[in-house]
């Protein structure tokens, strides 16, 4: 279900405040933006033990809600994200908001019982369709009673094609999450490909990623890799990357971290939170 954030009309009403929560099936991570001076007064994150896992999801988020009083604060918008793989993007031309589970149903197994959503990307003339966490909208509707949502690959693929203007090199930027990643190819603000991998070892990363840049004809002797999101120089599956991989290094947030005051490793986390 859609909601949409009703405005307050009185400006003594305003709160200036606005929370923005991106969501997935292992927890939370939400920050709170100053919206007249324009800065993030904090980010947090939640992790969830889901070790038992006869456990609703609803009730691992009231939980959080629970331990964290600032999410029952008063807010003038309200924006939810939900990060999962369940998402494709559609050209303009192509799109039909009536047939949306028909696009989904080539990266992703979809029922008849499924709810589809679409987030319009105006800019770069495309749709992001994409199946949301209904139960946790349900439960944040009972919070909020109304908030927008959309999804984590629309802002991350904006962002993405938005910081390739007037770069004719094609470059691929990988989007690390625990148990998935997205690999996005941009070339002077055109999406080349946005696809979303499962792994488990720096091996399936790896494998993934060379069978991404041959079949787009991409050198590896070549062409630049920049990681992004819960990933650090140190780690296991960079050392793999930048054994096969001439050109890596970790995407260039200096622009972003101008705007707040937090670190290059929680800026590159938190990369589509803090633009949200």
């Amino acid at each position: 279900m859609f909601a949409t954030m009703s405005i307050n009309t009185t400006i003594t009403d305003k709160k200036y405040r606005k929370l923005s929560l991106q969501v997935s099936l292992a927890g939370l991570s939400f920050c709170i933006f100053d919206t007249l001076n324009h800065v993030i007064l904090s980010v947090k994150e939640v992790h969830f033990d889901t070790f038992h896992k006869a456990i609703k999801i609803e009730e691992l988020f009231a939980d959080a809600f629970n331990d964290n009083p600032e999410l029952k604060d008063s807010y003038d918008e309200i924006l939810v994200i939900h990060n999962n793989n369940l998402s494709t993007f559609v050209p303009e031309p192509l799109f039909d908001e009536h047939f949306l589970g028909s696009y989904l149903q080539y990266n992703t197994k979809v029922f008849e019982t499924d709810f589809f959503a679409f987030d319009e990307i105006h800019t770069y003339q495309m749709n992001a369709v994409y199946i949301p966490y209904v139960n946790i909208n349900n439960f944040f509707i009972d919070q909020f009673g109304s908030f927008d949502y959309k999804h984590a690959n629309s802002i991350l693929a904006t962002k993405l094609l938005d910081a390739s203007k007037n770069n004719d090199d094609k470059k691929m930027i990988v989007n690390f999450n625990p148990g998935h990643f997205e690999v996005i190819v941009v070339q002077n603000q055109k999406l080349h490909l946005f696809n979303s991998f499962e792994y488990q070892t720096p091996e399936d990363f790896l494998y993934y990623l060379l069978f991404t840049a041959e079949q787009l004809s991409m050198n590896p002797e070549n062409f630049k890799l920049e990681l992004m999101g819960a990933i650090a120089e140190e780690d296991d599956f960079y050392k793999l990357a930048f054994k096969y991989i001439r050109n890596v290094s970790l995407f260039d947030v200096a622009d972003l971290k101008k705007k707040n005051s937090f670190s290059t490793p929680e800026n590159l986390k938190h990369f589509i939170l803090f633009q949200s």
